[in-house]
């Protein structure tokens, strides 16, 4: 497409892309240089956002509302709070009312849109380790000169909630692997994953502060170590021996876990046997819950605390009263009402003098309040980044194959954003280990990339993406079909196997019918290769049945494929892998 042809929407998300920041990480184990993870996604996530909200005007310059971004598994403890604050109706020295608004954005969100230029003036991640990240980018973007310290972007913090990271298991399970008569840890569930190819357990990805911290905690465990991991320990060959088999028996890396805990409320024991999670989601999951019971196991090698800080942004946007505001809101978070709040929903109170006893901190919630009995030492920032990025070499590794439809109907927009999608995608998979293929069809199947890894054919599927050209009929169960059958002929069980189906229409050219292609992948699925299948539908022709009913019969899901949900694709498909 030409440069004149472009629409605005399209300039936009070009010059966003122009302005990745990246962080180089050297590891002397691998190597090689790898990205920082959370700047991978920044043009995913802040295309729809304003660039800045500096004051515009006299009445701006004076507000008193303070914008707080947060994260989503504490978002009704940050409504409730925020409430109670507004409800004081405080204001200003010059009578300006001060309230708190609030947005929830995940971590590594909250990262990007505050290198960016943030629409908010203050933050509440999961983690103080995203604190240390921001302030170490935004120092690496400065330019100052020679032995000149840039400039902190993240000002005062404090601390106001934590909960210890565990391992969420359904209280059958966790008798099984010998609770509570002895302590478990993550060899105890490697080996059952190992043993048992019916057990089922996750971690999110390293994104969220309780994927990070566990990843963490594995690196430590295989170190032997509980404090001064290092980048020698982290990158020793028996440390990510250590991890790879452990991490070869996740099934998939979770959505975070919001969407984890949201899908053992649906689904209960059908979904997973166990999975990471902080302690007080498994509070609140055994209060809100009728039925089957989560136990929190608290590993036996260690484990590390979400600590969940507060912190103003130093961005030179924030207003003298909005500073007034924040400092409002941080004596009230710290405060024995607010504490009280914080335990009530599930979290340790920062206030250590505040008592557990008659809390929701209990055994009747699956919690023990005397756990964690040993308490992992959090790495310095140099340590955490190799971890992070080490972690994306010793996950499972994925199958991947992209069906991508190029009938008439895609011709334009639809087919350019899908372009700009999958090229996203491909600059998001940061391992030249994973193995991607491409199906491209329209009336037929015209076109097959085959599998392999991108150290032989990256350069190959990003040039059929840019020779994708949109004509005939829509092949679409045949198209998937293909990539199914690969799939299964290839028989690997030992990496996650996926297909991501990006269509605009209708089926009207297949030679399989749906019930067919339905009943080949539930066959395939249970006695072959499982695979996952993730349909995207873009504009509002898609028939949303048809593409439920493939999604569905391999455990997959299906998105509307708008602008957010395109940016955001290779978050959702890389948390299943």
């Amino acid at each position: 497409m030409s440069k004149a042809k472009q629409s605005k929407a399209e300039r936009q998300a070009a010059r966003q892309r122009s302005q990745r920041i990246t962080a180089l990480i050297a590891t002397a184990a691998l190597g090689v240089a790898l990205l920082c993870l959370c700047g991978v996604f920044l043009p995913l996530l802040l295309a729809d956002r304003p660039a800045s909200n500096s004051p515009t005007g006299a009445e701006d310059a004076r507000t008193a509302t303070l914008t707080l971004a947060y994260t989503p598994d504490k978002a009704e403890l940050m409504r409730t709070l925020a409430d109670r604050f507004n409800g004081q109706k405080l204001h200003t020295d010059d009578r300006q009312p001060m309230t708190v608004q609030l947005v929830e954005l995940t971590p590594d969100a909250m990262v990007a849109e505050a290198l960016a230029g943030p629409s908010f003036q203050a933050l509440s991640p999961d983690s103080s380790l995203w604190l240390d990240q921001l302030d170490r980018r935004w120092g690496e973007a400065q330019q100052v000169g020679e032995g000149a310290i840039a400039p902190s972007l993240v000002g005062e913090s404090v601390r106001f909630a934590i909960s210890p990271v565990v391992i969420a298991a359904w209280e059958n399970v966790a008798r099984d692997l010998g609770w509570p008569d002895q302590p478990i840890g993550w060899q105890q569930i490697q080996q059952r994953a190992a043993s048992d190819a019916s057990f089922r357990w996750s971690h999110p990805s390293t994104n969220v502060a309780s994927g990070l911290l566990a990843t963490l905690a594995e690196f430590y465990a295989g170190a032997g170590k509980t404090r001064g991991l290092t980048e020698e320990d982290a990158t020793a060959q028996s440390t990510l021996d250590y991890v790879s088999a452990i991490e070869r028996t996740v099934k998939f890396y979770g959505e975070g876990e919001a969407a984890i805990m949201q899908r053992a409320r649906q689904e209960g024991r059908g979904f997973l046997d166990a999975f990471v999670a902080q302690e007080h989601l498994v509070v609140n999951f055994n209060r809100q819950q009728p039925g089957d019971r989560l136990v929190a196991l608290y590993p036996s090698e260690g484990t590390l605390w979400a600590d969940h800080p507060l912190a103003l942004l130093e961005a030179g946007n924030v207003t003298d009263n909005q500073r007034q505001t924040w400092r409002a809101l941080r004596d009230f978070v710290q405060s024995p009402e607010a504490q009280q709040m914080v335990l009530e929903a599930g979290f340790r109170p920062a206030d250590l003098s505040v008592a557990l006893a008659g809390s929701p901190i209990d055994a009747a919630n699956g919690v023990d309040p005397s756990q964690p009995q040993t308490t992992l030492q959090v790495p310095g920032p140099a340590v955490v980044d190799v971890v992070q990025n080490v972690w994306q070499y010793t996950k499972r590794k994925a199958n991947i194959f992209l069906v991508v439809d190029t009938s008439g109907s895609m011709e334009g927009q639809k087919m350019a954003a899908a372009q700009a999608a999958l090229h996203e995608f491909m600059a998001q998979i940061k391992g030249n280990e994973e193995r991607v293929g491409l199906v491209e069809f329209s009336s037929t199947v015209n076109n097959i990339a085959p599998l392999d890894t991108l150290t032989n054919n990256r350069w190959q599927i990003e040039q059929n993406i840019d020779q994708l050209q949109a004509y005939g009929n829509t092949a679409l169960l045949d198209g998937v079909r293909t990539a199914y059958v690969r799939l299964q002929q290839l028989g690997d069980t030992e990496r996650i196997n996926a297909i991501v189906v990006m269509t605009d229409g209708q089926e009207n050219n297949s030679h399989i019918s749906l019930r067919n292609l339905q009943r080949e992948i539930q066959q395939g699925n249970s006695q072959g290769v499982p695979v996952v299948i993730f349909t995207i539908a873009f504009g509002d022709d898609a028939d949303y049945d048809v593409l439920r009913a493939i999604a569905e019969s391999s455990g997959g899901q299906v998105r509307q494929g708008d602008l957010n949900t395109i940016r955001q694709l290779y978050r959702l498909l890389s948390s299943y892998f």
